[in-house]
């Protein structure tokens, strides 16, 4: 009997993305099934060394083992913090009066009594 399982490895940048499909060993761990996917060879400028990964969207630790036809996700580190990044947004929307200032919610021109 065979330990052998299919999964894929996927990358993506803004302007390129790869799928990597192999068959590993079942034993190996993420961080293995990674290396040996040889996805870093089409990356050059992104360490492949301690990613951040996930299967099917769900972060999982690097020492996690796979199940066959999972796909393994490579993320990239975020620029910009998410949750600064929409209080930015709705501080400007509050100065420009596209929000209400006490809800937060877009301003109900019906009833604007300015």
């Amino acid at each position: 009997m065979s330990n052998q399982i299919n999964v894929l490895v996927a990358f993506a940048t803004p302007h390129k993305q790869k799928v990597v499909e192999l068959s590993v060993d079942s034993s190996l761990t993420v961080s293995e099934i990674v290396a040996q996917s040889g996805i870093a060879n089409y990356f050059l400028d992104f360490d492949f060394t301690k990613p951040k990964v996930g299967i099917f969207n769900r972060t999982v630790k690097l020492t996690d083992t796979c199940k066959d036809g999972d796909r393994i996700e490579v993320y990239r580190p975020l620029i910009a913090d998410p949750k600064a990044a929409r209080l930015k947004r709705a501080e400007k929307a509050v100065a420009e009066g596209r929000a209400d200032k006490v809800t937060g919610g877009r301003v109900n021109e019906m009833r604007k009594t300015d």
